[in-house]
């Protein structure tokens, strides 16, 4: 079991976690608009397959094998559209494709048996026209299908394989020789589905990547005022929208003092200081916490709905965490901060005015002269 698991890894390689529900929100919503149109086109199909059918074939595959299919096909179309819609979410996403993977290879195989059977029945002369339905079926319904690897392979195998051997051992020439075009189609076909998948998780990698770039803070890490905007209006859109009173706090922080650690011991000391506070923030404050750089030596903590026993505290927190000086550089330094804090929506309903609110009480403290001595001297320096 272990080394089935370790070979089916290596066949299909999982998709990162990082990126997994984003490459399966990209996946459903292709394969539904695809699908959605090669069920139409299937449907029209349906009569073409019963009038094509064999003299010789039997009334249950002349006529009810087809409307069967063809049932089963508006169906999947109107199931697709009733329980996912355009607004698709990424459990929904995932549970359209587990869906896929598993329905698909059934009709695949009910087409598979039509084909074979109707080309057992049928006269030699007109047998290769029963293939050629298959295989534009199959191998259209592949291409749709190709963003699942499991369902495209599957539905690639059931469809293609009976049918390409029946013709292979046929004895017949032209039979043999079609049957190594289907084959060669389908092995290019094939290499599609795995190129695509490698390259639509490059893709989204690279995607991811700029995005983390892009909201967060390249010194220390932390996220920046950017990535901090989107989450003070996530949660203001999921405050508005739950069914609790629940706030949050947002706390804006100054360090006092940082100009002359710079001054006196260089920039790269100042740096490493800022990455040793931002270090603190993230533990003090818990994992459910934002902790943003806004830039300088300023930072931001956003504190999301559901930590109301931390609302009134968060200031008093991060202040402890910066009494044990900082060991830069073989220094010990000391550094105190400013602390503002703002509530929603007890101070305001946009992101402007909590920041408003929250950057008047941080002026506040600092005009009230709660510091103390210069703290690359070795002493405290907080305010509150």
């Amino acid at each position: 079991m272990v080394a089935f698991t370790a070979l089916f890894k290596k066949i299909f390689p999982p998709v990162p976690p990082v990126i997994a529900d984003d490459f399966n929100l990209l996946c459903a919503v292709r394969m539904q608009r695809q699908t959605s149109w090669l069920s139409i086109a299937l449907l029209f199909t349906v009569p073409v397959t019963i009038y094509a059918a064999s003299a010789g074939a039997s009334f249950w595959l002349r006529i009810i094998l087809p409307l069967f299919i063809g049932l089963l096909f508006f169906a999947g179309l109107v199931s697709s559209h009733i329980q996912y819609g355009r607004d698709m979410s990424a459990a929904k996403a995932k549970k359209f494709i587990l869906d896929t993977t598993w329905s698909t290879p059934i009709i695949a195989a009910l087409c598979s048996a039509w084909c074979v059977s109707s080309w057992l029945s049928a006269p030699q002369d007109s047998k290769i026209y029963y293939p050629i339905l298959m295989a534009m079926g199959s191998l259209t319904t592949v291409y749709c299908l190709s963003s699942a690897r499991v369902a495209a392979i599957l539905n690639l195998a059931i469809g293609m394989i009976p049918i390409t051997l029946l013709m292979m051992i046929s004895g017949n020439r032209l039979d043999f020789a079609a049957s190594i075009s289907l084959m060669i189609a389908s092995i290019f076909l094939l290499h599609m589905i795995f190129a695509q998948h490698e390259q639509l998780t490059d893709l989204l990698l690279v995607k991811k990547q700029m995005q983390l770039q892009a909201h967060t803070d390249p010194l220390t890490g932390l996220l920046n005022r950017r990535a901090l905007d989107a989450r003070i209006a996530a949660e203001m859109e999921a405050a508005y929208t739950g069914n609790d009173d629940d706030g949050f706090t947002l706390a804006l922080m100054d360090l006092d003092g940082f100009k002359q650690v710079n001054d006196l011991y260089g920039h790269a000391t100042g740096d490493g200081l800022l990455c040793e506070i931002a270090a603190r923030l993230k533990k003090v404050c818990g994992e459910n916490a934002v902790v943003t750089r806004q830039g300088g030596d300023e930072f931001a903590v956003l504190l999301p709905r559901g930590n109301n026993d931390k609302r009134c505290s968060i200031a008093d927190e991060i202040l402890a965490s910066l009494l044990m000086p900082c060991k830069i550089d073989g220094r010990m330094i000391r550094i105190g901060a400013s602390i503002g804090t703002a509530h929603w929506p007890e101070d305001g309903h946009s992101s402007k005015d909590l920041f408003e609110t929250a950057d008047r009480a941080l002026y506040r403290i600092k005009q009230s002269g709660k510091t103390n001595a210069d703290p690359c001297a070795g002493r405290p320096r907080s305010a509150a």
